[in-house]
């Protein structure tokens, strides 16, 4: 392959990245806006429920100011969308919620549009001594020669020695220009934000691992303690196996210092309060720089909770499965073997019996559900007879007031409404033209009833049932109007002929 169709391949590959899908396509203005503004510079897990309301909110008011190119579809299904993607991933956070982050890859795109909305920095002194001092700082550590390291400290000490000393001896103390300041912050700011898409690729690769240990376990193409003893020793060595693991640990190694992180909490403070930095800085530049320490260790916090997650599956799958399969098959094979024992011993050495491949099958018809108790047996509290002659006196008219429907007397004015020369056209209409005696609130549901057996059909619109009670007061019922049929029709006609 020659050099220029190489180089084609690979810019091909980076184009396919989703980081770059994310950028490439017509929406991504939308796209970005929406993750800035939802999971702001933390990344924080934002609840299922919630993105999916606040996405269709955003959405609104883009269109209310005019966008035309936004996603469409309700807030569950353009998440959904953004987790084909790759830039959305969904989980489970500590108390089992559904949670949404923000992968890496779009993170760094968030990354890539910040960085390009921001002022961007030309060549100037401070980032020539900036790349100076790292290289020199790098060949200090990596150098293979002892006598070159040395040299390299030895002249950095003296520099440093001399520099203290004109300063001690009331030497010039040259103050930063307002572009140095500029400089400097413009390249602090954008290496903090690059952290939080850093700790999002190394909680990816954790996930990734994590996915592969469970599919190697349920696999079982090995023996089981070949992939035990894998799998352990690749949990022990899980942060050193990886170049995000390496990474990970040697920044958890330096900012595990307190006194490293107070020293950087002192820097940053002392760069905020410079004169230069109010006229240099936004108010969303200083949140973020006074926020530099919460965000590692927010960050820290998310990886080691994914790399727990991962020693916990191995555990977990290993204990509570692996482990009781083996003692259930243990179990099983000493038996056996007790059981022949005692088959031999009063056999013969030609003695044969046929063996069931698999266990028949236990017949139970009822299993018990409850046990005996003793207060279930104890006699309940003696009920106190009352003097018959303190009853109120009640008649039988008083009864009859107080009881269920008149289904007899009911269904005889019905019959004789449908047959009757002035029809009525409804249930409700009926129940209007009743003495007040057929005309209580039970009396309603009577009326229902026989219109219900009669399969009589209900209307959507209602109408009113004015209703007396047996004390004389008054209450209007609203009933789905149940219009009656025309007596002139042959289905009315032969009901009526039936019911007589």
């Amino acid at each position: 392959m020659s050099g220029i169709a190489g180089e084609l391949a690979r810019v091909k590959g980076a184009f396919g990245q989703p980081t770059l899908t994310l950028l490439h396509q017509r929406q991504a203005p939308v796209v970005i806006t929406i993750f800035r503004t939802a999971f702001g510079r933390n990344n924080n897990p934002i609840p299922t429920a919630r993105l999916h309301t606040q996405v269709e909110e955003h959405l609104a008011e883009m269109r209310l100011a005019g966008e035309q190119d936004v996603p469409v579809g309700s807030g569950r299904e353009i998440c959904q969308r953004w987790m084909r993607g790759q830039w959305l991933v969904r989980s489970l956070d500590e108390t089992g919620r559904e949670v949404y982050a923000l992968t890496s890859h779009a993170q760094q795109a968030l990354e890539l549009v910040k960085n390009l909305a921001r002022d961007r920095a030309t060549l100037s002194e401070h980032r020539v001594a900036t790349i100076l001092g790292t290289v020199r700082r790098f060949n200090a550590e990596a150098n293979p020669d002892r006598t070159a390291r040395v040299t390299i400290l030895n002249e950095e000490i003296a520099r440093l020695r001399a520099e203290r000393d004109r300063l001690v001896d009331g030497g010039d103390l040259p103050g930063a220009t307002e572009d140095y300041m500029l400089e400097g912050f413009t390249e602090l700011l954008s290496l903090i934000s690059a952290l939080p898409s850093d700790f999002a690729r190394v909680e990816e690769r954790f996930a990734t691992i994590r996915s592969q240990i469970l599919s190697a376990f349920r696999a079982e193409d090995r023996p089981a303690g070949e992939v035990i003893d894998d799998y352990l020793a690749r949990a022990d060595a899980l942060m050193t196996a990886t170049h995000e693991g390496r990474a990970f640990e040697g920044a958890f190694a330096l900012l595990r210092d307190d006194a490293l992180v107070s020293q950087l909490r002192e820097d940053l403070t002392a760069l905020l309060e410079h004169p230069l930095s109010d006229g240099i800085l936004s108010d969303a530049d200083r949140a973020e720089l006074r926020g530099t320490v919460r965000l590692v260790r927010d960050g820290l916090d998310r990886v080691l909770v994914q790399r727990s997650r991962v020693t916990a599956t191995l555990k977990e799958y290993i204990v509570s499965h692996d482990a009781a399969r083996d003692r259930e098959l243990g179990q099983t094979l000493r038996q056996v073997e007790a059981e022949l024992m005692t088959w031999m011993a009063a056999t013969g050495p030609r003695a044969t019996h046929d063996v069931a491949l698999l266990p028949a099958r236990a017949g139970i018809e009822h299993l018990r559900e409850k046990f005996y108790d003793p207060a279930d047996d104890v006699l309940p509290d003696r009920i106190s007879t009352p003097d018959p002659t303190q009853a109120p006196p009640v008649s039988l008219s008083e009864l009859v007031a107080h009881g269920g429907p008149k289904l007899t007397t009911l269904r005889e004015r019905l019959d004789a409404a449908l047959a009757s020369t002035l029809p009525v056209e409804s249930l409700g209409a009926l129940f209007d033209e009743l003495e007040p005696s057929l005309r209580r609130p039970v009396e309603i549901f009577g009326l229902l009833h026989l219109a219900a057996d009669r399969e009589w059909q209900a209307e959507e619109a209602v109408e009113a049932f004015d209703a007396v009670r047996p004390d004389g007061s008054r209450r209007t019922f609203a009933v789905p109007r149940t219009p009656l049929p025309d007596p002139d029709l042959p289905e009315a006609r032969q009901q009526t002929e039936t019911r007589a």
